[in-house]
This record gives structure tokens, C-alpha cells and sequence, in this order.
């Protein structure tokens, strides 16, 4: 199965990620540590993003993603945000528990964005648009209990994709052999419909500095997909075309960028 594109450049800075989107309430506390000194890392710029209760990623139009041939998607913005680590390295957001697409286990994409480089605008985003560079990029996973009790609620209920387990999603194999990227929890409840309160420490070298090449960008004319970065949703997924925002330079880079 080819790996879907799924960043969006041009994200929001902010807390509450959920929008109009339904599921499982889920508050996010990550911490950021510096994989150098171990000690927390602040004033660094933490994107996250994930598919909704169905599947579904915002921003972007990928074949897989609900509806490959609807760009409508491009111009939505659900379950995506960007944070910076206070003194104690640490994000938090207010969201939804991610549903699952077929091929992946349920996960949250991470992004830290080098702090020497990146500062928040005027309008609400960080600096970047067309040349993003990362020191981190990683997954983050929740045990398979937590996430059969959260399957077998509504709107979960209603995802009609196949669900990938943990045991079966080779991404997460290779990530657990170097880190542990289970997400600790408690329920703020009896039951798991009342809410979730995650957390996890995440190690970057805030020195590291990779190119990055999205799946498509948010401006304020909406959203527009990154003719330059392939984004395959699934068996026989095609990389479909499209024009990058006008403005701007291109990437610049000695090497290939990663697509995330």
C-alpha cells in the first residue's frame, strides 16, 4: 500500500483542533524533549494532524480520502493544528480521537518545525509557507483496547474502511523499534464516551533540519494541492496533479524533500 501525503502547510496555531468534527472528546498533552540533554525543549513549533471518525483527512484530496475527485476537501482544516512548547516543552490540544483509514492503524501525525527558523504571523500561522523544514517527523499510537472501546461507538461505527490493527501496521513496527510511541491515558469518566486525556514525551534534535514537500498548502484563498508531492491513498492510488498557491519561492534544498 502506498503512504498517503498527508501535510498541509499553512495550518493554524491553535488549541482546539475539533471543529465541527464529532467523535470521542480527546485532550493532547505533549511533551518535547531534547534528545541532546534530555531536558524539555522550549519555544519549539509542534503540527499535528489526523483523519476524522470516518477516515477522512482535511486539506488534503487524495484517492482513498472519502473522495479523491472532490477538491472540496482542500479547503478544510479539521484536526489540524500547530502549538509552541511552553517552558516545560510542552503542547496541548483539545480534539477528537482519530478514527482509522485501511492500511493504518489509528494514529496522530507529529511535526516540529526548527524554532530558529519559524515565527508566528499576524494571521494566525507560522512562518514557512513554501519552504518548511522540520526537526521532527513521527507518529503517535494508543493502546488496541482503548481504541476497540472507541470503535464500537457512533460516529466510528459508521466507518465503512477496513480497521488495521497494531499488531498488523508495519509503520508502527518500525517505529517501536527504536521508541515507544504509545500515547498513556486515563478516561475522564466512567465510560470511554466522556473523554480522554492523553499524554506522551516525544525526543527531537531541535538541530536537525529536513526539507519538507507537503501534499498541499492553505492560504487565504483556500487550499491548493503540491503538484510536487505524490500522495498515494491506497492500492493503485495515483498521485494526483494539481497547481501550488501563487507567491513565493519554491523550496530550496541540496537534497530530495520528504513527503510527510
Amino acid at each position: 500500500m502506498a503512504k498517503r501525503a498527508t501535510d498541509v502547510s499553512g495550518e493554524f496555531v491553535r488549541t482546539n483542533i475539533a471543529e465541527d468534527q464529532e467523535g470521542v472528546p480527546l485532550w493532547l498533552d505533549i511533551q518535547i524533549i531534547n534528545a541532546n540533554t534530555c531536558e524539555p525543549e522550549p519555544d519549539v513549533f509542534m503540527d499535528i494532524w489526523y483523519c476524522n471518525a470516518t477516515g477522512v483527512y482535511s486539506g488534503v484530496s487524495a484517492s482513498g480520502n472519502d473522495n479523491g475527485d472532490d477538491d472540496s476537501s482542500l479547503d478544510e482544516t479539521f484536526l489540524r493544528g500547530i502549538q509552541k512548547s511552553d517552558e516545560n516543552g510542552a503542547v496541548r490540544f483539545q480534539s477528537i480521537f482519530p478514527g482509522h483509514y485501511t492500511g493504518r492503524a489509528t494514529h496522530i501525525h507529529v511535526l516540529t518545525h526548527n524554532a530558529s527558523e519559524t515565527t508566528e504571523l499576524a494571521n494566525g500561522t507560522i512562518s514557512g509557507l513554501l519552504s518548511t523544514h522540520s526537526s521532527h517527523i513521527g507518529q503517535l499510537f494508543f493502546d488496541q483496547d482503548l481504541i476497540s472501546q472507541v470503535e464500537s461507538l457512533s460516529p466510528y461505527t459508521t466507518n465503512t474502511q477496513k480497521l488495521t490493527t497494531n499488531a498488523n501496521d508495519d509503520i508502527l513496527e518500525g517505529e517501536t523499534a527504536d521508541i515507544d510511541p504509545f500515547m498513556e491515558y486515563v478516561l475522564l469518566g466512567e465510560d470511554v464516551s466522556d473523554g480522554i486525556f492523553a499524554w506522551i514525551s516525544v525526543a527531537i534534535d531541535p538541530t536537525a533540519d529536513r526539507e519538507l514537500s507537503p501534499a498541499a498548502y492553505y492560504t487565504s484563498d483556500g487550499g491548493f494541492e503540491n503538484e510536487n508531492s505524490a500522495m498515494g491513498g491506497g492500492p493503485g492510488g495515483s498521485a494526483p496533479g494539481g497547481a501550488a498557491p501563487s507567491g513565493g519561492a519554491a523550496p530550496s534544498g541540496t537534497g530530495a524533500p520528504m513527503r510527510v
